[in-house]
């Protein structure tokens, strides 16, 4: 679950007036392009990831598991090219977490709803991503809290743990350490997040005091 973020633009000096050059401009970037694409493409195949979780059988699980695998890599990669190439916008920012949440949410409760994941262990880590979610809306207005390598290592301790589960056959314990790390990393970045949103609303605070 990569998050775009646009850089901040450098003003330019105003040109001479001898000398013949042209004046830098913002790039208007088109929300339809590739990097959006991807996100939406993730979007949609979330319902058939979730159909082929609950059809019987093995061969449906490992359809299961290869567009889990699938969409989690446009996840990567969208948020990579949206970088590299510019293409951030604002449908981006706001489509991208939603589909990160959908997808991870989707694995979880449909593994819950087949009786092979608790439902405590759903109900923290989805408590977990709204509350980080609502919170990061509470506190826009003082500033954006960047994200940080542990919520990136959260997200792929999400992704091996519910691969995990969906695999036939793997053994219970494993299954267990995979997601007892998920929900340790998902818990406790979701305090450090409570913890710098805090401390940013503080040096807002300071600096209208000031």
């Amino acid at each position: 679950m990569t998050e775009r973020s646009e850089p901040p633009l450098v003003p330019q000096p105003a040109p001479s007036v001898s000398a013949p050059s042209s004046v830098p401009t913002t790039r208007r970037v088109s929300t339809w392009n590739i990097a959006n694409a991807l996100t939406i493409g993730r979007l949609v195949i979330v319902p058939v990831f979730t159909v082929f979780l609950f059809l019987e059988g093995p061969t449906w699980r490992l359809a299961a598991l290869g567009v889990f695998l699938l969409a989690s890599f446009t996840d990567q990669l969208d948020g990579w090219l949206a970088r590299k190439y510019a293409l951030i916008t604002d449908f981006g920012k706001i489509a991208d977490p939603i589909a990160d949440k959908a997808l991870i949410g989707a694995g979880l409760v449909s593994l819950s709803f087949l009786g092979e994941l608790p439902w405590w262990v759903t109900v923290v880590i989805l408590a977990r991503e709204a509350g980080v979610t609502l919170l990061r809306f509470l506190v826009i207005r003082h500033g954006v809290i960047p994200a940080s390598y542990g919520g990136k290592v959260k997200t792929v301790l999400q992704i091996a743990a519910i691969a995990l589960y969906i695999v036939p056959g793997v053994p219970a314990p494993v299954r267990w350490v995979a997601i007892g790390l998920a929900l340790a990393v998902t818990v406790g970045t979701g305090l450090d997040y409570v913890v710098r949103a805090i401390r940013l609303r503080q040096v807002a605070a300071r600096a209208r005091g000031g």
